[in-house]
């Protein structure tokens, strides 16, 4: 629990991912948990079988958009760090767009007028958040400036959810 409490501090800013060195159970453990709260999210969105199929490819992407840019920039080692500290707080962001979903379904029975611009508030406020998390993580373990950092967790999110998504719609 302790671990998991120093990654979590991650999606507020605070602490060294390089400092947080994982168990393989742990890591294994936050895959299975990207795997079932995507699906979960991704099912309350869409079809759950197209849903579960774009959470698989999303989750592709993402270890090897990883591996990819590690290699580049040969910092390979760092593989199991760098992926679960990411996956840990996408795990967190995707707790909060269940949440996010299941308010949406709430004011859509109470019938709130602002149901759709809350909503789509609170996801590109989720998105947002995201990316800046993102972007700590490589500014904290490759000591990145900010734009660059930027750049890197914007290339992250459009590969990890941009092209599983362009493959879904094809």
């Amino acid at each position: 629990m302790n671990l998991l409490l120093k990654y979590l501090g991650l999606c507020w800013f605070r602490n060294n991912p390089a400092d947080l060195v994982p168990p393989t159970s742990f890591m294994w453990k936050v895959v299975a948990f990207y795997l079932v709260s995507g699906i979960i999210v991704e099912g309350l969105i869409a079809d759950p079988a197209d849903g579960t199929l774009e959470v698989l490819l999303r989750t592709i992407m993402a270890f090897s958009s990883i591996a990819v840019f590690l290699l580049i920039v040969k910092k390979w080692k760092y593989f199991n760090q760098v992926f679960t500290a990411i996956f840990v707080c996408e795990n967190f962001i995707m707790t909060l767009a269940i949440a996010t979903e299941a308010l949406d379904f709430a004011m859509v029975m109470n019938h709130v007028e602002e149901r759709e611009v809350i909503s789509i508030g609170l996801g590109v406020l989720l998105v947002l958040w995201y990316i800046s998390i993102v972007s700590y993580i490589v500014r904290q373990f490759f000591s990145y400036n900010m734009t660059s950092s930027i750049i890197a967790a914007i290339s992250y999110f459009v590969l990890t959810y941009g092209i599983p998504m362009l493959f879904m719609d094809i």
